[in-house]
């Protein structure tokens, strides 16, 4: 098989480029992924002719890719999680439904990279397109900083290794990969326009990564080689089986499935109760600050009736002041007086207008305590008001648990008593089978009797033959 890419009619790149591209290329454009239920089925198309054909046009090869490998991520996606819940514990990096997942995501990843041509040759790696969500996200400042600090770590192609690890560590995956696939503008310097992310199948696969945030994950990428690692996919945990599966086994399927929406409630149950005791917190928190605040608008209103006095006071020493200005202006003689009296008056009147600008001061600090108030208490009606529905939402979660309890329990009875059927059906079986090994040991001794038989005939036969011959 060969990678069917688009060429043009004098074909430039040689041998060795067209060999390395097809084996970077998974999905051949001779074959079509769909997916049926839980399972991967494979349908190989006509092949597709590079000449000119008078016939209809094949689809553009490149789409088929793309949506191979968006089914591809729908089954390892769907997968982890279900292989993930079943489990009950924190993935490690040897879970194998998780190392398939990250193969997945690394060829979603390099589908439709543009070449770069550097000092040491041409490179392709999707860690450049990973960099841009550190400039889109502040947020994941701290994961592009972890994995530039990682030892061991070489090539551009680990860095983005380890980047999708610790993305998925901290849940945040889904919203980083919605970040990028948002900034299409920016992603051109990377893609071509047929890509992968480049096209509505990325915007699906990121908002299906949003189903990752219910399972834990610690990976230690210490001593792994992230740099020299080969990415295949192992088809054989997708591909759909064509035996019949029993009874028994459907009965096993709808009791795994309902024990995985069970835990995925429990999950969501536990994430639910979280949420509310940290808005709880929240509320104690913004209660203890309206209280604090309320403390403080008592002493500003307490100063503004202080400064508001005294500003009284102020005015009728003013007036005292002119007064005795006057008075020492008709008496000539006291020059010494009067000009005392001018620099006390002279200082009073800055002191007015100190206080003045004082009070206006308070009077805008009240106003700005007043509105932070009123913000404060619209914050805390709507976190009391998100508290109700959680607890709403939490009362209904907890309801479903247990019908979904309820329903296990009775699976699990039926599963008992088929089993039951099938132990006394197997009994009944064995009884058959001595009975005909009893009946096929009586048609054996009488064919040995009638072979007996045939013997004493055959020999009387013989005698009479010689009495006539004789």
């Amino acid at each position: 098989m060969s990678d069917l890419t688009p060429q043009s009619e004098t074909p430039t790149p040689t041998t060795d480029k067209i060999t390395q591209a097809a084996r970077e290329t998974i999905y051949l454009c001779n074959f079509r992924v769909s997916v049926d239920g839980d399972w991967l089925c494979l349908r190989e198309l006509n092949d597709i002719s590079l000449t000119p054909d008078p016939e209809p046009a094949h689809e553009d090869p490149i789409a088929i890719e793309r949506l191979n490998l968006m089914n591809m991520a729908k089954l390892s996606i769907k997968g982890l999680i279900e292989s993930a819940l079943n489990l009950g514990r924190t993935l490690d990096s040897d879970y194998a439904p998780l190392q398939q997942f990250f193969v997945v995501m690394e060829h979603c990843l390099k589908h439709g990279l543009k070449t770069k041509k550097t000092f040491l040759g041409q490179n392709k790696s999707f860690w450049g397109a990973l960099e841009l969500v550190e400039k889109l996200n502040p947020e994941a400042g701290e994961i592009t900083a972890s994995v530039k600090d990682l030892p061991g770590l070489k090539t551009p192609l680990g860095r983005g290794r380890a980047w999708l690890r610790l993305a998925l560590m901290q849940k945040k995956l889904s919203d980083y990969m919605k970040t990028i696939i948002n900034r299409k503008d920016l992603l051109s310097e990377f893609y071509e326009s047929n890509a992968l992310m480049m096209e509505e199948e990325g915007a699906v696969i990121a908002g299906l990564l949003v189903g990752l945030n219910v399972i834990d994950a610690n990976l230690c990428m210490k001593g792994e080689d992230l740099d020299s690692q080969v990415g295949v996919i192992d088809f054989s945990m997708y591909l759909k089986d064509g035996g019949t599966t029993s009874k028994s086994a459907e009965g096993d399927g709808q009791i795994t499935a309902i024990l995985d929406q069970k835990n995925y409630l429990e999950e969501l149950n536990r994430h639910l109760s979280a949420s509310v005791y940290n808005l709880q917190g929240k509320a104690d928190a913004l209660e203890k600050s309206n209280a604090r605040l309320t403390e403080e608008l008592a002493v500003v209103n307490n100063r503004f009736i202080t400064l508001q006095d005294e500003v009284e006071r102020v005015k009728e020493e003013s007036s005292h002041q002119l007064e005795s200005r006057k008075a020492v202006r008709s008496d000539s003689a006291n020059g010494q007086a009067l000009g005392e009296t001018r620099k006390q008056l002279k200082e009073e009147t800055q002191l007015r207008l100190d206080v003045e600008k004082e009070l206006e001061i308070q009077i805008g600090i009240k106003q700005e305590m007043e509105l932070s108030m009123k913000m404060l208490e619209k914050d805390i009606c709507e976190k009391q008001d998100a508290l109700v529905e959680l607890r709403l939402q939490l009362d209904d979660m907890r309801a479903i648990n247990l019908q979904l309890g309820h329903k296990a329990q009775v699976g699990l009875c039926s599963l008992m008593a088929l089993s039951k059927q099938k132990s006394e059906a197997i009994s009944r079986l064995e009884d058959k089978i001595n009975q005909m090994s009893g009946t096929i040991k009586q048609l054996e001794a009488s064919d040995m009797d009638l072979i007996k038989q045939a013997r004493s005939l055959n020999s009387a036969a013989g005698k009479v033959l010689q009495l006539q011959q004789s």
